[in-house]
């Protein structure tokens, strides 16, 4: 699956999780998105839920920016890097992020970054259109 086809399938799962939530407010919307909550209530959302497991290793994380506006990428490649085709990158080169090296590719590896999970950071960009909030990624 290529980071486009990810992203437009988790849009639309996060879409209808808004739908319902129409009446909540912002606050509420972002308690609601808080981990255990989402391993409960919207267990299709992420594979990780079934086996509850969490993508980062933080108390309170909270996946309503589950795929980062930080994180840039294009399915065919920003640039060369020598042999390797660059993927994706951070936008704000959030010093816990790092890069996965492969045999023929540079990916961002956002495996120890917290950012998008803390609720203090959601509340700051919070749209309850996260297409809004993500369009500039693709």
């Amino acid at each position: 699956m290529s980071y486009s086809e990810w992203f437009y399938s988790h849009g639309e799962k996060h879409k209808a999780i808004m739908d319902k939530l129409t009446r909540l407010s912002v606050d509420e919307v972002i308690t609601y998105f808080r981990f255990d909550n989402m391993v409960k209530n919207e267990p299709d959302f992420c594979p990780l839920y079934k086996e509850n497991k969490k993508c980062h290793d933080i108390p309170e994380l909270n996946c309503y920016l589950c795929a980062c506006p930080n994180f840039k990428f294009r399915d065919k490649g920003f640039s060369m890097r020598g042999d390797k085709m660059l993927f994706s990158v951070c936008n704000i080169n959030s010093k816990e992020g790092g890069e996965f090296i492969g045999d023929d590719a540079i990916h961002q590896d956002c495996s120890k970054c917290h950012i998008p999970h803390h609720e203090s950071y959601i509340r700051k960009i919070f749209d309850r259109d996260w297409f809004e909030i993500m369009e500039s990624v693709c």
